[in-house]
C-alpha cells in the first residue's frame, strides 16, 4: 500500500478554473469518473430546476456542484488531517470521501428536485390508481413537501429520493466504466471502499452506527458529504455559495473560515451534557438543574453519542453557523420557493404527466421505458435529463399535443398565478398538518365561484433551517481555545438574545391554472373570500 500510494504521488492532478472555488486541483481518480457518460450528464440538468425561468444568471448545473464538492471536502479532511495527525485519516479516507461528494448526486432527474419530490411521487400514484381501476388523480391537486420528498401513504417500492437512485447510478457508473480496477490502480481497496462511498452518499443516522464502510472511530468521515446528526456538511456549503453567487444574493457564511477553525473531538456522555461556561463535571458531582436550557434532542429521541468522534467548531464560529442556517431558510424563502419559480415547475410536472406514456427511452437489454420508469433502469436513467423538455416542446406528435401546449404557455409567460398564500398553524405535528391541508382543500373546493377543480394547484411550502422545527445548533459540538479536546454545548442565549424563536414556518398557496383574464379575477375575489372566511391565525 505504502507504494502505491508513492507512485500515486508521482502521477499529475488536473486543474480547473471555477467562478466560486477559484483554482481547484483534482486527483486523477477524479477526473476519471468525470469523464464519464453518467457523470457527465450532469451538465444537462439544471441546479435549480424551473428557477431559471425567474433568475436569468440561475443557468448553473450539477456538473459543477459536484465537481465543489469534492474540493470542498477534500480541503476540509486536509485540513483536518494535518492539525490532528492522530486520527489516522489516509488518503484512502480521503479519495472515498471526494468520490461521493462528487457523486452525491448522480440520480438526478431533469429539472432536479422537481423530478424526485414532484413529478415522480404523482406518476407512481397514478399508476397505482390505473392498476386498482380507480379514476385517475387530479395532477394538480397535490400537495407540495419539499422536506419530505415523494412522501406516500404507501410508498412506491421503486426508488423516489434522489439519494437512492445516485447510489445506483454509482453502481452502473462503475461497472460500465471498469472503475473497480482504476480505483485498485489508485491504492483504494474496492471490497471496502465501494460499501463505504456509497454509506456516504446516503449515510443512516450516524448516531445508531449501523455503517460498515469504516470503524467507528471514523465516524467523523460521515458527517463531511451528508451529515445527518446537524446538517453541517460541504454539499451545503457549496450549494449556499454557487447558488448565491449565480442568484445575485450576498452569502454572509464563510465555510473556509469554518473549516480552519473545524476540530474532531471525542463526545461522551458528560460532553454531551457539558455546556459552555459550565465545570465538566467529576463523578458523584452534580449541578443545579438549569430549566432555561431544554434536554438535549439527541438524547431525547434516545440516540447516542458515547465515545464518538464528532468534528466540532471553535466556540467563537457559532455566530457563522447561525449565519449558515439562516442562509438556508433566506435561500429557500427568496429563492427555492419562489411563487413563479414553483408555477414554472408545477407546469413542467404537468407536462410530463401528460407526456409519460408517450416518451419511450431505451434501458437495460432494449427495454422501452416511459419518463417515469427510467428512474429504476440506470441505462435509461442515463439519457434522461433536461433536455426532454425541448423534446416535447418541439415534437409534432399528437399525442404530445397537450404536454406541449403546456410547455408553449411557459415560453410565452403565461403561467399558473399564485392566488396567494396562508400560514399554517404553528406548532402541529406532521400528521395534524396534513389534516390541515386536507381540510383547507375541502374548504377551498366548496368555496363559491370559481372553475372546476382540476383549475387549481393547492399545496404547502416549508421554510427552516434544516431540522424541521429543531434548532440545528443544539446538535452542534463545540470546543474553545484553552480545551481543544473537550467537546461541549453552547446555549442559545449565550450567542444572542435576538436568535429565532421558532426553526419553522409552513405556507400554503393557492394558483389557479386559468388564463383568462375575466377567469383570473373571479379566482382572485373567490381567494378573497375564502381568506376572510379563515380563523385569526391564518
Amino acid at each position: 500500500m505504502a507504494d502505491n500510494s508513492s507512485e500515486e504521488e508521482k502521477k499529475p492532478t488536473k486543474v480547473f478554473n471555477d467562478p466560486v472555488h477559484g483554482t481547484i486541483e483534482l486527483h486523477p481518480i477524479l477526473v476519471k469518473i468525470i469523464d464519464t457518460p453518467q457523470f457527465q450528464r450532469l451538465r444537462n440538468i439544471k441546479q435549480l430546476g424551473g428557477l431559471y425561468y425567474v433568475y436569468p444568471g440561475a443557468s448553473h448545473n450539477r456538473f459543477e456542484h459536484s465537481i465543489g464538492v469534492a474540493h470542498l471536502a477534500g480541503e476540509l479532511l486536509q485540513t483536518l488531517k494535518r492539525n490532528q495527525p492522530n486520527l489516522g485519516i489516509d488518503e484512502r479516507d480521503i479519495l472515498c470521501v471526494q468520490i461521493a461528494g462528487l457523486c452525491h448526486d448522480l440520480g438526478h432527474g431533469p429539472f432536479s428536485h422537481m423530478f424526485d419530490q414532484m413529478f415522480i411521487p404523482r406518476a407512481h400514484k397514478l399508476k397505482r390508481r390505473e392498476e386498482a381501476g380507480e379514476p385517475g388523480e387530479n395532477p394538480r391537486m397535490h400537495r407540495e413537501n419539499m422536506q419530505t420528498p415523494g412522501r406516500e401513504s404507501n410508498p412506491e417500492p421503486s426508488c423516489c429520493k434522489h439519494e437512492e437512485a445516485s447510489q445506483k447510478m454509482f453502481d452502473h457508473m462503475v461497472k460500465e466504466n471498469h472503475l473497480t480496477a482504476v480505483m485498485e490502480d489508485h491504492g483504494l481497496v474496492p471490497q471496502e471502499d465501494l460499501p463505504f462511498i456509497r454509506e456516504l452518499i446516503d449515510p443512516p443516522k450516524i448516531a445508531e452506527w449501523p455503517h460498515h464502510g469504516r470503524p467507528r472511530e471514523k465516524a467523523f468521515l460521515y458527517e463531511v458529504v451528508s451529515n445527518t446528526r446537524n446538517k453541517i456538511d460541504v454539499d451545503k456549503w457549496e450549494y449556499f455559495a454557487r447558488d448565491c453567487h449565480q442568484l445575485g444574493m450576498q452569502n454572509s457564511f464563510d465555510c473556509h473560515r469554518l473549516i480552519k477553525f473545524a476540530r474532531v473531538c471525542k463526545v461522551d456522555a458528560r460532553d454531551s451534557q457539558s455546556v459552555q461556561g459550565e465545570p465538566r463535571l467529576s463523578p458523584g458531582m452534580q449541578l443545579e438543574k438549569d430549566t432555561s436550557n431544554p434536554p438535549d434532542p439527541i438524547r431525547e429521541e434516545g440516540c447516542t453519542d458515547n465515545g464518538m468522534n464528532q468534528i466540532c467548531y471553535r466556540d467563537k464560529e457559532v455566530g457563522n453557523l447561525y449565519d449558515m442556517f439562516h442562509t438556508r431558510f433566506s435561500l429557500h424563502k427568496r429563492a427555492y420557493q419562489h411563487k413563479v419559480g414553483k408555477s414554472i415547475e408545477w407546469m413542467i410536472t404537468d407536462a410530463f404527466l401528460k407526456a409519460d406514456g408517450h416518451i419511450k427511452i431505451e434501458g437495460k437489454n432494449g427495454k422501452m421505458l416511459k419518463l417515469s420508469e427510467a428512474i429504476d433502469d440506470m441505462v435509461a436513467y442515463t439519457k434522461l435529463t433536461d433536455t426532454v423538455f425541448d423534446v416535447i416542446l418541439n415534437s409534432t406528435d399528437v399525442n404530445l399535443q397537450e404536454a406541449r401546449k403546456i410547455l408553449e404557455r411557459i415560453m410565452q409567460r403565461n403561467l399558473y398565478v399564485c392566488l396567494g398564500e396562508l400560514s399554517l398553524e404553528e406548532n402541529v405535528d406532521d400528521m395534524e398538518d396534513m389534516e390541515e391541508m386536507k381540510e383547507m382543500k375541502n374548504l377551498w373546493n366548496r368555496q363559491p365561484g370559481g372553475g372546476n377543480p382540476d383549475d387549481y394547484v393547492l399545496t404547502s411550502v416549508t421554510y427552516n433551517y434544516g431540522m424541521k422545527k429543531k434548532d440545528p445548533i443544539k446538535r452542534v459540538r463545540f470546543y474553545n481555545k484553552q480545551n481543544p479536546d473537550v467537546a461541549f454545548r453552547i446555549r442559545r442565549t449565550q450567542v444572542s438574545l435576538l436568535l429565532p424563536r421558532w426553526f419553522e414556518e409552513k405556507k400554503f398557496r393557492i394558483y389557479t391554472k386559468r388564463t383568462n383574464d375575466d377567469d383570473v379575477q373571479a379566482d382572485r375575489d373567490r381567494y378573497n373570500a375564502f381568506l376572510l372566511a379563515q380563523p385569526a391565525q391564518h
